[in-house]
């Protein structure tokens, strides 16, 4: 780990549609410029590679003292090794050795490519230059067409103990007949207002709505609020967190549920907070797990 605060590294946020990069100072972890790409079109791990590359080059420019990448990698992953065990998405990075692979167009050695879970990146962002900078006990959700979790204990992942769901994911904990992502995602908001108005809706239309007198959009927020705070009360009381962040899209729209989740919350000591980091929480997280030495901890 080096110490010198004009030394950087590489980080990279990988989604479901494109690839965000940028550099990650150790001092403050602040950020260079942030650079997007799409998914190659030509859809083999060669080409996957040659995204990551030329966006690494790109955010370099000018960077004399380079240690090496982290990257925010969705799952299944082996992060220890950087390897892709995805078939769902992705399916052509699966068994692919990408640390081996992007640290040779890189020219460096295997372990200055590090990877970690991209909601444990996002969590991390927030606990080391974010909204849970003050904390010691964390809850990071992004809320989206998925539903992520990472909890975190000093600073480090936790990925079992007290109160921990196995892996830190919540999203398919079996809860109230179904599944936490059935009742707290983007599919929830729109299934809500579909059954309330016979109307599909993108999740940022049925926000809009709410200033413009639908009063059945004002009802789904709240009910989504309602049924986030009762969930984050079942699921969280063991783990005693001082602090819930809350990130992804629909976080954009706090506003709309935060008070109907704060007051299903009531009893229990923990505070609510929206990201202030948001699109590059995760890229900062990965700054913060190379230059903290440790991206997980089990507790």
């Amino acid at each position: 780990m080096a110490s010198a605060e004009n030394s950087c590294v590489v980080v990279y946020d990988v989604g479901g549609s494109h690839i965000s990069a940028a550099v990650c100072f150790a001092a403050e972890y602040l950020l260079g410029q942030v650079v997007r790409a799409g998914l190659p079109e030509r859809q083999t791990s060669d080409a996957f590679v040659d995204v990551l590359y030329s966006l690494g080059k790109k955010v370099t420019i000018g960077e004399a003292n380079v240690l090496g990448a982290g990257l925010a990698m969705p799952g299944p992953f082996d992060y220890r090794e950087g390897i892709s065990r995805m078939r769902h998405k992705l399916p052509y990075l699966y068994g692919i050795n990408l640390s081996s692979a992007l640290a040779e167009r890189f020219g460096w050695k295997t372990d200055q490519v590090r990877f970690l879970n991209d909601a444990a990146a996002y969590l991390l962002g927030e606990v080391g230059a974010g909204a849970a900078h003050d904390v010691d006990r964390a809850v990071g959700i992004t809320l989206g067409t998925g539903v992520g979790s990472a909890f975190a204990v000093n600073g480090r992942i936790v990925m079992e103990g007290v109160g921990v769901p196995p892996g830190g994911e919540i999203w398919n904990v079996p809860y109230e007949g179904g599944i936490v992502e059935d009742l707290i995602s983007t599919r929830a908001i729109q299934r809500n207002y579909r059954e309330r108005t016979g109307r599909d809706r993108e999740v940022a239309a049925i926000a809009a709505a709410t200033t413009e007198g639908d009063p059945a959009a004002v009802e789904v927020f709240e009910e989504f609020g309602s049924n986030l705070g009762r969930a984050l009360k079942t699921l969280t009381s063991a783990f005693d967190p001082e602090v819930v962040v809350l990130g992804g899209g629909i976080s954009l729209s706090a506003h709309l549920f935060m008070p109907a989740a704060q007051h299903a919350l009531e009893g229990q000591p923990v505070e609510l907070r929206v990201s202030s980091l948001m699109d590059v929480a995760a890229l900062v997280g990965a700054g913060v797990a190379w230059f903290s030495g440790t991206e997980s901890h089990n507790k």
